[in-house]
Protein backbone atom coordinates (compact mmCIF):
# COMPACT_ATOMS: atom_id res chain seq x y z
CA UNK A 1 0.00 0.00 0.00
CA UNK A 2 2.73 2.57 0.80
CA UNK A 3 4.21 1.87 -2.69
CA UNK A 4 0.86 2.65 -4.32
CA UNK A 5 0.61 5.96 -2.44
CA UNK A 6 4.10 6.79 -3.57
CA UNK A 7 3.21 6.03 -7.21
CA UNK A 8 0.04 8.11 -6.95
CA UNK A 9 1.98 11.09 -5.56
CA UNK A 10 4.60 10.68 -8.28
CA UNK A 11 1.94 10.58 -11.01
CA UNK A 12 0.23 13.70 -9.67
CA UNK A 13 3.57 15.43 -9.43
CA UNK A 14 4.41 14.64 -13.06
CA UNK A 15 0.96 15.74 -14.18
CA UNK A 16 1.27 19.02 -12.29
CA UNK A 17 4.71 19.55 -13.80
CA UNK A 18 3.37 19.02 -17.33
CA UNK A 19 0.51 21.47 -16.67
CA UNK A 20 3.01 24.02 -15.40
CA UNK A 21 5.23 23.45 -18.44
CA UNK A 22 2.25 23.94 -20.77
CA UNK A 23 1.22 27.15 -19.00
CA UNK A 24 4.79 28.48 -19.15
CA UNK A 25 5.03 27.69 -22.86
CA UNK A 26 1.76 29.49 -23.55
CA UNK A 27 2.95 32.49 -21.55
CA UNK A 28 6.23 32.66 -23.48
CA UNK A 29 4.44 32.39 -26.81
CA UNK A 30 2.32 35.47 -26.06
CA UNK A 31 4.96 37.45 -24.13
CA UNK A 32 6.04 39.64 -27.10
CA UNK A 33 2.43 40.84 -27.53
CA UNK A 34 1.87 41.92 -23.92
CA UNK A 35 2.23 45.70 -23.32
CA UNK A 36 4.99 45.19 -20.73
CA UNK A 37 5.68 48.92 -20.61
CA UNK A 38 2.46 49.28 -18.58
CA UNK A 39 3.66 46.86 -15.90
CA UNK A 40 7.45 47.15 -15.70
CA UNK A 41 9.08 49.89 -13.59
CA UNK A 42 9.95 52.01 -16.62
CA UNK A 43 10.61 55.75 -16.37
CA UNK A 44 7.45 57.83 -16.10
CA UNK A 45 5.73 58.32 -19.46
CA UNK A 46 3.23 61.00 -18.43
CA UNK A 47 5.30 64.07 -19.35
CA UNK A 48 7.93 62.93 -21.81
CA UNK A 49 9.20 65.63 -24.16
CA UNK A 50 12.13 66.06 -26.49
CA UNK A 51 15.15 66.35 -24.18
CA UNK A 52 18.78 67.40 -24.47
CA UNK A 53 21.45 64.70 -24.17
CA UNK A 54 23.12 66.08 -21.03
CA UNK A 55 26.52 64.58 -20.16
CA UNK A 56 27.76 64.04 -16.58
CA UNK A 57 29.70 67.34 -16.75
CA UNK A 58 26.36 69.12 -17.46
CA UNK A 59 27.25 69.95 -21.08
CA UNK A 60 24.94 69.32 -24.04
CA UNK A 61 26.39 66.50 -26.20
CA UNK A 62 27.43 67.57 -29.69
CA UNK A 63 28.41 65.44 -32.70
CA UNK A 64 31.36 67.77 -33.41
CA UNK A 65 33.03 67.33 -30.02
CA UNK A 66 31.94 63.97 -28.55
CA UNK A 67 34.84 61.46 -28.88
CA UNK A 68 34.61 58.41 -31.11
CA UNK A 69 34.50 54.99 -29.37
CA UNK A 70 33.47 56.59 -26.09
CA UNK A 71 30.58 56.20 -23.64
CA UNK A 72 29.06 58.24 -20.82
CA UNK A 73 26.16 57.53 -18.48
CA UNK A 74 23.16 59.78 -19.09
CA UNK A 75 19.84 60.10 -17.26
CA UNK A 76 16.45 60.01 -19.00
CA UNK A 77 13.88 61.17 -18.29
CA UNK A 78 15.07 63.58 -15.61
CA UNK A 79 12.69 64.47 -12.84
CA UNK A 80 14.61 67.28 -11.12
CA UNK A 81 14.73 65.13 -7.97
CA UNK A 82 18.33 64.01 -7.37
CA UNK A 83 17.21 60.79 -5.64
CA UNK A 84 14.72 59.73 -8.32
CA UNK A 85 17.21 60.58 -11.06
CA UNK A 86 19.60 57.97 -9.65
CA UNK A 87 17.17 55.11 -10.32
CA UNK A 88 18.77 52.40 -12.45
CA UNK A 89 15.79 52.43 -14.83
CA UNK A 90 16.67 56.04 -15.80
CA UNK A 91 20.32 55.29 -16.63
CA UNK A 92 21.56 54.88 -20.21
CA UNK A 93 24.91 54.20 -21.84
CA UNK A 94 25.34 56.98 -24.39
CA UNK A 95 27.86 55.64 -26.92
CA UNK A 96 29.63 57.03 -29.94
CA UNK A 97 30.56 53.95 -31.92
CA UNK A 98 34.18 53.19 -32.85
CA UNK A 99 35.21 54.31 -36.37
CA UNK A 100 35.10 50.76 -37.76
CA UNK A 101 31.46 50.40 -36.64
CA UNK A 102 30.17 53.73 -37.96
CA UNK A 103 31.49 56.21 -35.40
CA UNK A 104 33.22 58.31 -38.08
CA UNK A 105 29.87 59.62 -39.32
CA UNK A 106 29.26 63.18 -38.25
CA UNK A 107 25.56 62.63 -37.66
CA UNK A 108 23.13 60.80 -35.38
CA UNK A 109 23.89 57.39 -36.96
CA UNK A 110 27.22 57.32 -35.08
CA UNK A 111 25.47 57.31 -31.68
CA UNK A 112 23.52 54.88 -29.54
CA UNK A 113 21.79 55.18 -26.15
CA UNK A 114 20.91 51.85 -24.49
CA UNK A 115 19.34 51.11 -21.14
CA UNK A 116 22.02 50.09 -18.64
CA UNK A 117 19.72 47.49 -17.06
CA UNK A 118 20.97 44.05 -18.13
CA UNK A 119 18.19 41.86 -19.48
CA UNK A 120 19.28 38.85 -17.45
CA UNK A 121 18.98 39.86 -13.79
CA UNK A 122 18.96 43.68 -13.94
CA UNK A 123 22.58 44.36 -13.02
CA UNK A 124 24.08 47.46 -14.68
CA UNK A 125 26.40 46.83 -17.63
CA UNK A 126 28.96 49.20 -19.17
CA UNK A 127 30.64 49.80 -22.50
CA UNK A 128 34.25 48.65 -22.93
CA UNK A 129 35.93 50.72 -25.68
CA UNK A 130 39.48 49.49 -25.05
CA UNK A 131 38.96 45.86 -25.96
CA UNK A 132 39.56 44.47 -29.46
CA UNK A 133 35.93 43.44 -29.60
CA UNK A 134 34.08 46.60 -28.56
CA UNK A 135 31.14 45.56 -26.42
CA UNK A 136 28.80 46.22 -23.55
CA UNK A 137 29.40 43.77 -20.69
CA UNK A 138 27.50 42.97 -17.52
CA UNK A 139 29.77 42.33 -14.51
CA UNK A 140 27.33 39.95 -12.80
CA UNK A 141 27.06 37.00 -15.20
CA UNK A 142 29.02 38.05 -18.28
CA UNK A 143 26.27 38.91 -20.74
CA UNK A 144 27.77 40.91 -23.63
CA UNK A 145 25.94 43.31 -25.94
CA UNK A 146 26.65 44.38 -29.53
CA UNK A 147 27.10 48.19 -29.44
CA UNK A 148 25.55 48.61 -32.91
CA UNK A 149 22.29 46.73 -32.24
CA UNK A 150 22.06 46.35 -28.45
CA UNK A 151 21.55 42.59 -28.88
CA UNK A 152 23.25 40.17 -26.50
CA UNK A 153 25.69 37.79 -28.22
CA UNK A 154 27.33 36.05 -25.23
CA UNK A 155 26.11 35.03 -21.77
CA UNK A 156 22.68 34.31 -20.29
CA UNK A 157 20.96 37.32 -21.90
CA UNK A 158 21.95 35.95 -25.33
CA UNK A 159 20.05 32.73 -24.58
CA UNK A 160 16.77 34.56 -23.93
CA UNK A 161 14.12 34.69 -26.65
CA UNK A 162 13.34 38.00 -28.38
CA UNK A 163 12.56 40.62 -27.27
CA UNK A 164 14.45 39.79 -24.07
CA UNK A 165 17.85 39.59 -25.77
CA UNK A 166 17.97 43.20 -27.06
CA UNK A 167 18.27 46.31 -24.90
CA UNK A 168 15.79 49.18 -24.83
CA UNK A 169 17.13 52.08 -26.89
CA UNK A 170 16.48 55.82 -27.04
CA UNK A 171 15.79 57.55 -30.36
CA UNK A 172 18.29 60.34 -30.97
CA UNK A 173 18.23 63.35 -33.28
CA UNK A 174 20.47 66.35 -33.98
CA UNK A 175 19.82 70.00 -34.62
CA UNK A 176 21.49 72.32 -37.14
CA UNK A 177 24.34 73.02 -34.70
CA UNK A 178 25.10 69.34 -34.11
CA UNK A 179 23.60 69.14 -30.61
CA UNK A 180 22.03 65.78 -29.73
CA UNK A 181 18.47 65.38 -28.49
CA UNK A 182 16.33 62.49 -27.23
CA UNK A 183 12.95 62.05 -28.90
CA UNK A 184 10.03 61.25 -26.55
CA UNK A 185 10.25 57.52 -25.80
CA UNK A 186 7.48 54.99 -26.39
CA UNK A 187 7.91 52.13 -23.92
CA UNK A 188 6.82 49.09 -25.90
CA UNK A 189 8.77 46.25 -27.49
CA UNK A 190 8.08 47.43 -31.05
CA UNK A 191 9.46 50.94 -30.54
CA UNK A 192 11.98 52.02 -27.88
CA UNK A 193 11.58 48.77 -25.96
CA UNK A 194 10.83 48.13 -22.32
CA UNK A 195 13.60 48.76 -19.82
CA UNK A 196 14.51 45.48 -18.13
CA UNK A 197 12.44 43.41 -20.58
CA UNK A 198 13.79 44.21 -24.06
CA UNK A 199 13.06 45.31 -27.60
CA UNK A 200 12.18 43.65 -30.90
CA UNK A 201 14.48 44.48 -33.81
CA UNK A 202 12.55 45.24 -36.99
CA UNK A 203 13.75 43.13 -39.90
Amino acid sequence: MPEQDSDTKSTLSRRDFLKLLGAAGTGLAFAPYVPWGNFMPNPDTSSLEKAKVILPDSTHANVNTYPKNHAEVITYPKTGDSVLDEEAFRKWQFIRLPPELGGEANDVSAFRAYSMVCLHLWCLWKYWPEEKRKRGECPCHGSMYNPVTGTAFVGPASLQAPPSNTLARLTLETDADGFLWISPAKWNVNENGVVGYGRLIKS
